[in-house]
C-alpha cells in the first residue's frame, strides 16, 4: 500500500503565535478584521488556523494580511519566510529595484480603472522599515545616463513645480477624487521621462526633489482618499527620490506625512516614531517647515500619553511660526488655522473635549477660504467633537456648513464623514434640528449619486 504524504508543520507560524500570545481563534479574528482593509469578506476561525499550522497553505491574497497582522502585533517586520508561507506569486507592478520604473508602474496602475480597486485595497503596513537618508545615495546615475532620448533643462523643472502647485490647488477646491488621477497622469505620460533625460547634476537633482515633491502629494491624496496601501507606497518612492537629490527637506517633509497616516490610523508609537525622525532629517529646516513638523510630533505625543512631550513640542511650534515669513507654500506649508488644528488633536487626545472644540473652532476661524477640502475635514471633526460633548444643535449647524462644501467635492474622507454624521444623527430624529440636517443630508446623497 502507498504512504501518504504527510504535510510538514508550520513551526513558524506556530512560534509566531506564541511570540504574538495569541489563541488560534484571536489569529483567525485578527486576520478577519485586518482583510476588511483589503476589501475581502474572511471568515476564518480557530480550525483554519489549525489546517495552516498542520502545513495547508493559505490562499495567496491572504498571506500577506498574516504576515501583516503579526507584524502589527510585534511591532517589527515579520517575512513570508519566518511565517512559513510561500511568498505570493510575482506579479506585474512588483518593485524592480529602480525607482523610475517601480514609480512609472505604480502611476500606471493608478491611472487604470481596472486595476486602481485592487491597487487601492492594498494593505497599509504598520511594520514597514523606512529607508534611512544616508542610505539613499544617488545609485541609479548610470541608468540616466546610458540612452537618454532627450535633455531637460531648469524650465522643465519649473514645469513640474508649477504643475504640483495647480494640482494642490484643485486638490483644495475639488478633491482628491479628481486631483490624483490627475497627478498619476502627470507622473506617467511627463515626470519619469525627465527623470531619465540627459541633464547637468545640478538640474537632474533639482528634477529629483521636484519629482519628490509631486510624489509626496500623489501619496498624501491617496491617503486623504484612504487608499492607505497605495498611499504608503507613494511616501517611500517620495523618500527614495529625495535620497538620491540629498534633499533633507523633503524626505522629512514626507516622512512627518507618513506619521500623519499613522496617527490617522491609530497608530500611536509608530506616528511618534515617524515624526521624530522627520524633525532629525531636517537640522537646518527654517522655521515653518520647524513648525510644521513639531505639530505632528506634539500629535503624536498626545497618542502615546506623553503629556510634558505633547505640550512643549506645541510651544515649539507656536515659537517657530512667530518667526516664519508670510509666504506659505502648497505643499509642507504650516499656518495658523494648521498649528490650532494640531492643539485641537493634542487637547482631545488628553480629555479636554471643550478646549479641543475651541482650538478647532480658532482653527477654521484662520483657514484660507479657498481650502474647501480642508474645511469639509475640519468641520466634520468639530461637529463630531461637538455631538460628543452633548451640543447637539450646535453639532448640526457645523455639519450643516460640512455639507455646504462636501457637495462640491469628490473625496473619498467627505464620504465617510457623511456617513458617520448620518449614523450618529439617526437616533435623535425627534429633535428639529436633527430633523432638518437628515432632510438636506437625504437631497445630497441623491445628488452624489
Amino acid at each position: 500500500m502507498a504512504k501518504t504524504s504527510q504535510r510538514p508543520r508550520n513551526t513558524g507560524l506556530e512560534a509566531l503565535i506564541e511570540q504574538a500570545g495569541w489563541s488560534r481563534t484571536q489569529l483567525a479574528n485578527h486576520v478577519n478584521r485586518l482583510g476588511e482593509q483589503t476589501g475581502m469578506t474572511l471568515k476564518y476561525d480557530q480550525s483554519a488556523v489549525s489546517h495552516w499550522l498542520g502545513g495547508t497553505m493559505p490562499n495567496e491574497k491572504v498571506r500577506p494580511v498574516i504576515v501583516e497582522a503579526f507584524a502589527r502585533k510585534l511591532n517589527r517586520p515579520v517575512t513570508f519566510a519566518e511565517a512559513g508561507l510561500a511568498p505570493p506569486s510575482a506579479k506585474s507592478g512588483s518593485e524592480s529595484g529602480h525607482t523610475r520604473d517601480d514609480l512609472l508602474e505604480l502611476g500606471k496602475a493608478d491611472m487604470d480603472p481596472s486595476r486602481r480597486g485592487v491597487l487601492t485595497a492594498g494593505l497599509y503596513s504598520a511594520a514597514l522599515a523606512v529607508p534611512l537618508f544616508p542610505d539613499l545615495a544617488p545609485s541609479e546615475e548610470k541608468e540616466r545616463l546610458a540612452k537618454p532620448t532627450s535633455r531637460i533643462s531648469p524650465g522643465e523643472v519649473d514645469t513640474v513645480r508649477r504643475m504640483t502647485d495647480k494640482i494642490a490647488d484643485i486638490l483644495d477646491e475639488l478633491g482628491g477624487g479628481h486631483a490624483r488621477p490627475m497627478a498619476a497622469a502627470f507622473l506617467v505620460n511627463t515626470v519619469t521621462g525627465y527623470l531619465k533625460a540627459a541633464a547637468t547634476d545640478r538640474v537632474h537633482n533639482d528634477m529629483l526633489s521636484a519629482a519628490s515633491d509631486l510624489t509626496y502629494l500623489t501619496g498624501w491624496m491617496a491617503m486623504y482618499e484612504r487608499a492607505h496601501g497605495l498611499g504608503q507606497r507613494y511616501y517611500v518612492k517620495a523618500l527614495k527620490l529625495a535620497g538620491e537629490a540629498e534633499d533633507h527637506v523633503t524626505y522629512c517633509r514626507t516622512l512627518r506625512g507618513m506619521s500623519l497616516q499613522a496617527s490617522n490610523l491609530g497608530f500611536g508609537k509608530k506616528s511618534l516614531e515617524l515624526a521624530d525622525s522627520a524633525a532629525e532629517a531636517a537640522p537646518k529646516a527654517g522655521p515653518r517647515l520647524v513648525a510644521f513638523l513639531r505639530g505632528q510630533q506634539a500629535h503624536a505625543a498626545s497618542m502615546v500619553g506623553d503629556r510634558h512631550t505633547a505640550f512643549t513640542r506645541l510651544r515649539e511650534a507656536e515659537t517657530a511660526l512667530a518667526k516664519a515669513d508670510s509666504r506659505r507654500e502648497s505643499i509642507g506649508g504650516y499656518d495658523r488655522s494648521a498649528y490650532q488644528f494640531h492643539v485641537a488633536h493634542v487637547l482631545y487626545e488628553m480629555r479636554d473635549l471643550p478646549g479641543s472644540i475651541t482650538a478647532m473652532k480658532e482653527s477654521l476661524k484662520a483657514q484660507p477660504r479657498q481650502e474647501r477640502q480642508g474645511r469639509v475635514h475640519s468641520h466634520a471633526v468639530l461637529a463630531q467633537r461637538q455631538f460628543e460633548y452633548g451640543h447637539l444643535e450646535e453639532a448640526c449647524s457645523t455639519w450643516g456648513a460640512f455639507l455646504d462644501d462636501y457637495m462640491m467635492l469628490s473625496t473619498a474622507r467627505g464620504d465617510e464623514h457623511f456617513a458617520t454624521m448620518r449614523k450618529r444623527i439617526a437616533p435623535y430624529r425627534k429633535a428639529r434640528a436633527v430633523r432638518e440636517l437628515d432632510e438636506r443630508a437625504r437631497q445630497v446623497a441623491v445628488l452624489k449619486g
